[in-house]
């Protein structure tokens, strides 16, 4: 009887072992998806490729962590923003934050709501973007208010009018933790906390009212504060205090400073260029005319109308890397490109828009440059690369708008809305330069 039941056992045993081993063994001749060896050789008979995936994680240009996570360049544009200097209606695109993917051509990713406003009001205008990557914010500022918006939900983190006065133009320091914001058209401009939205304290600014644009330098402590007005105000941010101003020779418009901030280039009204201030002096010491020709005989001709903001300039920017000026031609709407590798900027050539451009942002690395007219520009060629349309495929003259990088929804990268010199690029163009030089 025991002999019986270990032969019934180990019977047991090796039916169970064969049962075990079966599928491995079976797996063993298959491909990673499946697929049975002898069937997964490409036969005129039987033609054969592997599987395509399903998980995003397998493929595209950027690979992340996380299941439909992946890396992304994206442009976020705040409505309504601008109207091509008055040639659309700046209501056209509606209210939001638009984002558009820049690795898919520039393609609509989504609307982001900012203010839910009744139809029987008009929405109140962008005055200016700034984002932190410290704080993953992009913040959003009204002749009314100042808000910010998690980057990681897309949802108001807060929202603050302060004294009722706020607001124009915001900047972010470097590191990401203060920024500096125009008043509403007053004279000081407001230093806020960027996490809280608390008010830190004022940079007043008497000798600039109707506060307008600014420039922030590269370290954070040098702030310029235009008015639309000729004077503006240079103040240091860590005291809140006004240091020096420079007058210019007409109303300041759109300006951008170098990457040491020892330079001012300003649009002014009434010119077709721009003017250079020495920021130590406090000096204007060069204007920068285009040709008469292109402008001054229709410009002085008061019968015809132009559009971009009431001067033949509203818009201008520096590559990343100084080597060249854009300004914003309102007369014959394109855009001036300047070499500014010499002594003083020297027109190289032009290229047309697709409708008026009142406002230039460079994009990350320089790569692109973001017009108001809704074109972007590839730098380098200065060709037509797409344009920046919303949802319903309708251009967007917004002049409010950052390009950004993220990782798994955290804001890695971004950019100013001034298209001011950068440090980094600056010293690595001067140092090819030195390497070209030295090797002759």
């Amino acid at each position: 009887m025991l002999h019986r039941s270990q032969l019934f056992a180990a019977s047991a045993a090796c039916a169970l072992l064969l049962f075990a081993t079966a599928p491995n063994a079976a797996a063993q001749q298959t491909t990673k998806d499946g697929v049975r060896l002898e069937n997964a050789i490409n036969k005129p008979e039987r033609p054969y490729r592997q599987a395509g995936s399903s998980d995003p994680r397998d493929s595209g240009p950027h690979v992340a962590k996380g299941f439909g996570k992946r890396d992304r360049r994206l442009i976020y544009v705040a409505l309504p923003g601008g109207s091509a200097g008055g040639q659309f209606s700046s209501e056209m695109n509606g209210v939001g934050i638009v984002v558009l993917d820049v690795d898919r051509h520039f393609e609509f990713v989504k609307r982001i709501p900012t203010w839910n406003v009744p139809a029987s009001i008009s929405p109140e205008e962008v005055s200016g973007v700034a984002a932190s990557v410290a704080t993953n914010m992009f913040y959003i500022s009204t002749r009314g208010r100042l808000a910010a918006f998690n980057l990681g939900t897309d949802q108001k983190a807060w929202e603050n009018t302060y004294d009722g006065m706020c607001c124009e133009r915001p900047e972010v320091t470097p590191d990401g933790k203060t920024l500096v914001v125009g008043s509403d058209l007053r004279d000081f401009w407001y230093v806020i906390d960027a996490q809280s939205g608390t008010l830190k304290g004022k940079i007043q600014a008497p000798k600039s009212m109707f506060a307008h644009n600014m420039a922030l330098s590269a370290d954070g402590k040098t702030v310029f504060m235009a008015p639309n007005g000729v004077t503006m105000t240079v103040g240091d941010v860590p005291s809140m205090k006004a240091i020096k101003t420079i007058t210019f020779s007409d109303h300041v418009r759109p300006f951008v400073i170098n990457h040491d901030a020892t330079r001012v280039y300003a649009n002014l009204n009434n010119l077709l260029g721009f003017e250079i201030a020495d920021v130590k002096t406090g000096e204007v010491i060069k204007r920068i005319e285009a040709p008469d020709a292109m402008w001054k005989r229709q410009w002085g001709d008061l019968s015809k109308r132009f559009y971009g903001h009431g001067c033949p300039s509203h818009g201008i920017a520096m590559t990343p890397d100084e080597s060249e000026i854009w300004v914003v031609d309102n007369i014959n709407y394109g855009v001036l490109v300047y070499d500014n590798t010499g002594e003083w900027p020297v027109l190289k050539m032009t290229f047309p828009t697709t409708a008026s451009a009142d406002w230039i942002t460079m994009g990350l690395n320089g790569q692109y440059a973001f017009l108001s007219s809704g074109d972007v520009v590839e730098v380098k060629s200065k060709k037509i690369a797409g344009q920046m349309k919303d949802e319903y495929g309708k251009p967007m003259h917004s002049e409010k708008y950052l390009e950004m990088s993220f990782s798994n929804g955290k804001l890695m990268r971004t950019v100013s809305q001034f298209g001011e010199g950068r440090p980094e690029a600056v010293r690595m163009r001067l140092s090819a330069l030195g390497k070209a030089t030295a090797s002759k």
